[in-house]
This record gives structure tokens, sequence and C-alpha cells, in this order.
């Protein structure tokens, strides 16, 4: 789930000669046919990626990976050895090609992302979209995910979900981020910055109301830990707690419709408006409150207009 730590290293440095990894038992490994495998590869623990995971990079002609130091050490860890090519967001646009031209030759080549699934928060879509564009196979390994591993320990519901991915750092843009999300009949799952987390937090409970919530840290990890409870009472513990170690998921509950005293609507709304447009006002009062936006919208005019 982490951003690309990756330094940017020129595509035309794939090794083109290191020995493919045996299978156990020191059967040689099955050929695949030629095509794109996305592959997950474990958040944490090294035991949550799967048997076909490990067959197919033994299997596949080379690894495309975010940052080739994280995943040689998985490799390894299997007594895989495969060529590998960085591919992350400084380099994609250098290293898709090579790997196009790649699979246009009839290769096996495996994607993976430092920890997870691939395509959630990197630049494998792209790369799949290319080659199915291109005619090739596109072929998924499902496996770990931290987003999922977040959502089914928080306690909240799952029938309905939307990942939206890295929180924006700035206040203003995170505020209106979150205005976007807030109508959502649906449980949120988004990735935050350890330091940032508390002030998140904090414009979440203000944005969106305050929700039942969850924050997941190190999943799977030795050091795991989910805390729930309403987001103000877990941006405050984090406040005085300081920022917690470790990649960070959290899961916000859905919408809760309540119906609100026009005085605290006003109240609400001249908070609002005191700090930002009428617009984004609505937006925010409408969702924290859980009032029509049309209601809303009405008592900001007469409230603008001094009624």
């Amino acid at each position: 789930m982490s951003k690309p730590r990756a330094r940017a290293r020129s595509a035309s440095s794939v090794p083109s000669a290191e020995p493919s990894g045996a299978a156990p038992g020191g059967q040689p490994p099955r050929r695949l046919a030629p095509g794109l495998y996305v592959v997950a590869t474990p958040i944490g623990n090294l035991g949550d990626i799967t048997l076909r995971a490990l067959e197919i990079l033994r299997a596949v002609d080379l690894v495309a990976c975010e940052d080739s130091r994280v995943t040689a050490k998985l490799l390894t860890h299997y007594g895989i050895r495969k060529p590998l090519l960085p591919y992350h967001e400084h380099n994609a646009a250098r290293a898709r090609p090579v790997l196009l031209e790649r699979l246009a030759a009839g290769a096996a080549v495996a994607l993976v992302s430092d920890a997870g699934t691939p395509l959630l928060s990197d630049p494998g879509f792209k790369l799949v979209r290319a080659a199915l564009e291109a005619g090739h196979a596109v072929v998924p390994l499902p496996g770990a995910s931290a987003a999922l591993a977040a959502l089914v320990a928080s306690g909240l519901p799952s029938d309905r979900f939307l990942f939206a991915g890295f929180v924006p750092s700035g206040d203003a843009a995170r505020r209106s981020w979150l205005g976007a999300l807030a109508a959502i009949e649906a449980t949120l799952i988004v990735y935050e910055s350890p330091r940032r987390l508390a002030e998140s937090l904090t414009a979440m409970a203000a944005v969106l109301g305050d929700r039942p919530a969850a924050v997941g840290r190190e999943l799977t990890k030795l050091f795991e830990e989910t805390r729930r409870g309403r987001l103000s009472e877990l941006a405050a513990h984090y406040r005085a707690a300081g920022a917690p170690k470790g990649e960070v998921a959290v899961t916000i509950g859905p919408p809760e419709a309540r119906r609100e005293e026009p005085a605290t609507l006003d109240a609400a709304l001249r908070a609002a408006l005191a700090r930002t447009s009428l617009k984004q006002a609505v937006a925010e009062v409408a969702a924290s409150t859980g009032a029509s936006r049309r209601t809303v919208y009405a008592r900001a005019l007469a409230l603008k207009g001094g009624g």
C-alpha cells in the first residue's frame, strides 16, 4: 500500500541472463503462456503470499516491480531468482514500452507492487490498459490487500464500500476531496500518512460528520493494531499520542441519517460560511448533519442574506 520508494532506474538495465528459480523438489518451473500476470504480494507477513503466486513467480521470464530491493527480498525468501525491472510512478513512461516489447516477443511478465495487490495506488493500471490494448493476456492472481484487511477488521459495514486511495495533504484539498465523498452511501477506505493522521481525522469529523471509524496500523505485521471509535475520538487520541509508526489505513462508516434542530443547522452553517464558500459550506454541513442539500442550501442563502 505504500507509495513507490525506488529511485528511478533506466529501463535498459533489465538483467538478461539471471537464472530462473526452480520449483520445489528440484522440478523445473512450468512454461507459462505469454502475458501479463498481476501478482498480489504480502503487505507485511511473508507467509501471506499464495501458492499460485509463488508458482507463477518461478515461471515468469521477468518481474516488473516498484522497488527491486523490496521484491528481491521476497523472492530470495522463497528461493526465486528472476530478472527485475523497476516500474513505478517516476519511470513508468520509460519502462512501459520495454515491458510491452517483451510481451510482444512472447514473454510471461509478472507485475508486483511493494506490498499488496497491484493497481491499488500504483501505476500498474496504465500498464494493464496498454497490454490489453495491444492484445496481450492479463491474468490476475488475487491475494493480500491492505484496504480489504482494514475493512474486515474494522467492524464496519462491508456489503458496500469504496476504496478512495491516499488522502490529499493540504487542508483545503483534503476538505474538498472529503466533501466529494461525503454523500456516498458506503463504507470508505483511505490510506493516510502517519504524521498527518490526527489532522486528517479531525477534517474527516468536520466534513463527513462524526462517524464510526477504525484506524488499522501495521496490518499483518508484528505490531498490528486496529483502533476503533468515532472520528472525533480517534482524532483526539492521535493528537495526544502523536503520530503512530508504520503504514495506516482508515475505514469510515457510511453516512448516518439524522435530523438536526434548525438552531444547530444554522450554527453549523455560520461556522462553515465563515471559513469557506457557500457551495463548500453547504456540502460540508449536509454531510455532517444528514440534512438534505436543498434544505441546507435554502438556510445558507437565508443566512447570507440576513434572513
